[in-house]
């Protein structure tokens, strides 16, 4: 890892813990939230859906969480992509705040409105703490850039979209 990319990528995390948290503005601190989240993407495998090539066993770490190739088929729902996780604005979650990102790790709801599928394990990832669900967040939009657009949800004639694919509206 350069100095540069590392440089980079702390000041990334100390300006957005600076901006939610202000009793971590020193570099250490901002170096700690930076690593936890690190170690908790790594225990929480998001490498193995969300990085091309890892569900071949191949991961092609130039294109670190930037979004798989390979979709999973999901009964009367289609085949799905797990999206890039970089913070791209055009193709990954760079337009996502810290809290949207948090919201939706911990809740499985996107900025959007939409539900993130089952399969994206949210539901277990309720359980986190807030300290863990910030470190996560921050060391996500710390990870260099991936332009990388997945391909789009592909569901059969016979398969509705099931209501976590669409934003979540009350009953009139």
């Amino acid at each position: 890892m350069t100095a540069c990319f590392t440089l980079r990528r702390l000041l990334a995390a100390a300006a957005t813990l600076a901006a939610l948290s202000p009793f971590l503005a020193t570099p250490a601190d901002a170096d700690e939230v930076l690593a936890r989240g690190e170690y908790l993407a790594n225990i929480m495998d998001c490498t193995g859906c969300h990085t091309p090539g890892a569900l071949v066993g191949k991961p092609d770490l130039g294109r670190f969480l930037g979004g798989s190739d390979i979709g999973f088929h999901i009964p009367e729902v289609g085949i799905l992509y797990p999206p890039n996780l970089t913070p791209d604005t055009e193709t990954g979650i760079g337009s996502w705040s810290v809290e949207d990102i948090m919201a939706a790790v911990r809740t499985g709801v996107r900025p959007d409105g939409r539900e993130l599928v089952p399969l994206m394990p949210w539901p277990s990832y309720g359980f986190l703490i807030d300290e863990d669900a910030l470190a996560l967040a921050t060391y996500l939009k710390s990870l260099p850039v991936v332009s990388h657009q997945v391909p789009a949800m592909v569901a059969g004639p016979d398969q509705a979209v099931a209501p976590y694919l669409t934003p979540v509206v009350p009953a009139p």
